[in-house]
């Protein structure tokens, strides 16, 4: 496939299960888990250090998806690691950040280096959070930059595993 791009030493690696929109590019040292999949016009470039998405977790269209190399400005580099039963909306940028499982990142959000969203929490749309920011698992985000709003509802809790689970069903539908 053109849009799975090997670079350097580096291949990506897909679980048989995984979905990728043929108008999507995935490259180099790039590891997908079981039944996640990558929408219309992502990027998901590990040219400069690994990325991570874990199972069941659906990256929608045009999100980009980058990673920070090793430097005198960032020792070590950073990579970029997506947990299992995660949704990234739409038009997000993730870079170099840690998503955690069963996370919703809304629309528009930009979630920057070293930022830790821990399981179970919500970044509604149009969210910046910045360098380094640890948001807590069970709240809501919102804003730019991010602040907590408020404790996610039983109702919003149960919405993070639906969303993975519908977006398996519609990642299936379209491989067919």
């Amino acid at each position: 496939m053109k849009n799975i791009r090997s670079f350097e030493d580096y291949s990506p690696q897909l679980a048989d299960s995984v979905f990728v929109d043929e108008s999507a590019v995935v490259t180099g040292n790039v590891n997908i888990g079981e039944d996640s999949s990558i929408w219309p016009c992502c990027s998901v470039r590990g040219d400069i250090h690994s990325i991570s998405i874990g199972a069941r977790s659906n990256i929608q269209d045009g999100s980009i998806l980058h990673v920070t190399h090793d430097s005198e400005f960032a020792p070590g580099g950073n990579k970029l690691t997506v947990g299992d039963d995660v949704t990234v909306g739409h038009n997000v940028v993730l870079h170099a950040c840690t998503i955690e499982d069963l996370c919703l990142i809304g629309m528009g959000s930009v979630v920057l280096d070293g930022a830790v969203i821990q399981s179970g929490a919500m970044v509604g749309a149009g969210s910046l959070v910045p360098p380094n920011k640890v948001l807590e698992g069970g709240f809501m985000w919102l804003g730019s930059p991010v602040k907590k709003v408020r404790e996610l509802s039983d109702r919003e809790k149960e919405f993070l595993k639906y969303s993975a689970q519908h977006y398996v069903k519609l990642k299936n539908r379209h491989a067919e």
